[in-house]
């Protein structure tokens, strides 16, 4: 039976079913039954290579199991599935993939030597992050088969997955295609087809995708060894380094949210996408708790909490920046203010620094390499250049292109810089409210929490290596009474030396020891992320957890060894000698405008007095008492309730 005939036996009737009639149907794409004729091709080589040389080394591996346990195994034959089995069939059953040395694997892909295993489940990020790749595919397959669609991206997220594909240049997805390709995926998901995991050479890559140009392109800049990975699943065949789960029939539900369009790249081309997002689930009863948690989340969104009590809006002709309305800059202005007392309470200063810089300042940081198309830049009117009696570098060189500060740590290092330092002014603690902008892509702007144009409590801690520790141990004491106040728990992460990191091994060793003693002590749990620290130093993430449950990552604490460096920061030390200090980023609510949403999200609108838009109400019963009303508001306001109103 040929490979078309088998996908109208398979699928058709089913189609029927979810109210597609044959004559609505499309022929599936020529280039499906080739690729997948190559695929089962390379595959039947790649199982008859697997058991040669399972064969010809039939040697026993040692797995190291949770716990401790070792078990024996034999190479390129025993897979973590059947280490699972035996181990208990409710492992077995739940199991989405495995970490074999600390690296995600498939659950029935061999194991090649001694190793170190565990198990991932739902219940965990990485195992959601799994879990909805492996939906995304299933998502692929439908939109390849029920829409001729040519497929881009198909990348898990926070919650839930999301495919580009791109269906011609004249045809969009609809919101009535929807509940089609829906039932699609839950009749694919049903079939329960088996992920396969082939490792195929550059040019039978290109071989398999040489109707697909967005995947050539992702051939040729990120494929740089001479093989990478393939998936088969089904009719689908796609680019991808896994893992996935054994079958797909572990999605037990799924449901299509939303549908709109993306560009293939952010710079902006004419190929405009098709994006259709989801999210899915071990069982229907998963989904339906998620599905009630939606409707509570969608009425706490802070975007409807903010037109309800005209707190703020968004307008057109300002995209990526919030206009604040007298309610919603007390709440702003109430955060800051309390942050404010935290600094004077804690020895910090705080500054305020410019908003326009050379490129210049940002070729020096290492920002403009790293940065730059994440910035707004601009040339200056060629009158603005000096006159022979400006001496103070008040205007600016005529050649100069000048950017909008995206960060504050760049003008704080100026600051640092300015006039000679002594040991006696360490530590230093710099604190900024000014604004900052990001170039961010329209796509991923969303209310409050991204924006082009928005405020943080940023802070710089210029420090002498002996006082690190310490300085440490204040900011992680400074994040535990905000959040205690605000209501948030939080859990941290150690952030570890990345591979491409700047600087000596022994400083970055010397650094790392010194977070974690302070983690150590500060009694919070933490987590240790290996590798995923800023290649300028090693960090504390710190992630918050809402009234929903819902993970944010806003404050910081981040060692830098490369800026003191760059900008030659120096101190007179206690011997005399000049020195370079250490250098900490922190900030505790990150962007003011999204701490702002998240509160109002945590409460539900309902502010904690000390924050609330509306402190107090005066209502008169009459026009009679007007006058006596607007006396009483007047006391209030220049009392300890600036936040009271009138109502007539």
């Amino acid at each position: 039976m040929g490979l078309y005939q088998r996908w109208r036996r398979l699928w058709l009737p089913g189609l029927h079913a979810c109210g597609l009639h044959t004559a609505a149907v499309p022929t599936p794409p020529h280039w499906l039954a080739e690729r997948l004729g190559l695929f089962e091709e390379l595959w039947a080589a790649q199982v008859k290579r697997v058991a040669s040389m399972a064969q010809k080394e039939h040697r026993t591996i040692k797995i190291a199991l949770p716990g401790g346990h070792k078990v024996d195994a034999v190479a390129w034959n025993t897979t973590p599935y059947q280490l699972a089995q035996q181990i208990s069939s409710t492992l077995a059953d739940t199991a989405v993939a495995a970490e074999v040395n600390g690296e995600p694997y498939d659950l029935e892909r061999p194991l090649e030597k001694d190793s170190d295993l565990r198990f991932l489940t739902f219940d965990s990020a990485e195992g959601k992050a799994v879990f909805w790749h492996s939906s995304t595919h299933v998502l692929g397959s439908a939109a390849e088969q029920l829409l001729g669609a040519v497929l881009c991206r198909g990348p898990s997220t926070e919650c839930g997955f999301y495919h580009d594909f791109f269906l011609g240049k004249e045809r969009t997805v609809r919101g009535s295609d929807l509940p089609l390709l829906e039932q699609f995926c839950r009749k694919l998901a049903a079939a329960a087809q088996p992920f396969r995991r082939l490792e195929a050479s550059q040019d039978q890559l290109r071989q398999l995708f040489k109707d697909n140009p967005f995947k050539l392109r992702l051939i040729e800049e990120k494929v740089t060894g001479p093989k990478a990975t393939v998936y088969g699943c089904g009719m689908l065949v796609d680019l991808c380094q896994g893992p996935h789960l054994r079958h797909t029939g572990q999605i037990g539900a799924l449901k299509l949210l939303t549908n709109s369009s993306s560009l293939w790249r952010s710079s902006g081309t004419p190929d405009v996408l098709q994006r259709v997002s989801g999210i899915s689930f071990p069982t229907a009863e998963e989904l339906r708790a998620w599905e009630e948690w939606r409707e509570e989340a969608e009425l706490r969104d802070h975007r409807r909490i903010g037109k309800e009590q005209e707190l703020f809006f968004f307008h057109e002709l300002s995209p990526g920046s919030c206009f604040f309305l007298p309610r919603g800059t007390r709440v702003y202005n109430a955060l800051v203010a309390f942050i404010r007392a935290e600094y004077s309470r804690r020895g910090f200063s705080e500054v305020k620094t410019p908003t326009l810089f050379s490129t210049k300042l940002w070729e020096l940081s290492g920002h403009w390499e790293h940065y730059q198309e994440d910035m707004f830049a601009l040339q200056p009117p060629g009158s603005d250049r000096p006159t022979g009696s400006q001496s103070d570098h008040s205007t600016s060189h005529p050649t100069d292109t000048l950017a909008l500060k995206p960060m504050n740590c760049p003008a704080h290092c100026l600051m640092f810089a300015h006039r000679p330092r002594s040991w006696r002014e360490l530590p230093l603690r710099l604190a900024d409210f000014g604004a900052l902008h990001r170039a961010e892509v329209s796509g991923s702007l969303g209310g409050l929490t991204r924006l082009r144009r928005f405020q943080q409590d940023d802070a710089h801690i210029f420090c002498a290596p002996d006082q690190l520790e310490a300085e440490i141990r204040g900011c992680l004491d400074f994040l535990r009474s905000i959040y205690a106040v605000l209501g948030f728990s939080f859990r941290l992460a150690l952030s570890t030396r990345p591979s491409g990191f700047l600087g000596e091994p022994c400083l970055w060793d010397q650094a790392e020891q010194v977070l974690q003693q302070a983690l150590e002590e500060f009694g919070e749990p933490w987590d240790l992320n290996p590798g995923d620290g800023a290649f300028y130093g090693p960090k504390i993430d710190v992630h918050l957890h809402d009234a929903l449950g819902r993970s944010h990552q806003c404050g910081t604490i981040q060692l830098d060894f490369q800026l003191p460096l760059r900008f030659d920061l120096q101190y007179k030390g206690q011997a005399g000698a000049l020195e370079h200090p250490v250098l900490i980023h922190r900030a505790v609510l990150g962007s003011v405008e999204r701490m702002l949403g998240m509160l109002a999200e945590s409460c539900g609108g309902k502010w904690p007095l000390w924050l609330s838009p509306f402190q107090v109400v005066v209502i008169p019963v009459g026009t009679e008492q007007e006058g006596y009303a607007r006396e009483r508001l007047l006391e209030l306001q220049n009392t300890r309730v600036p936040n009271a109103e009138e109502i007539f």
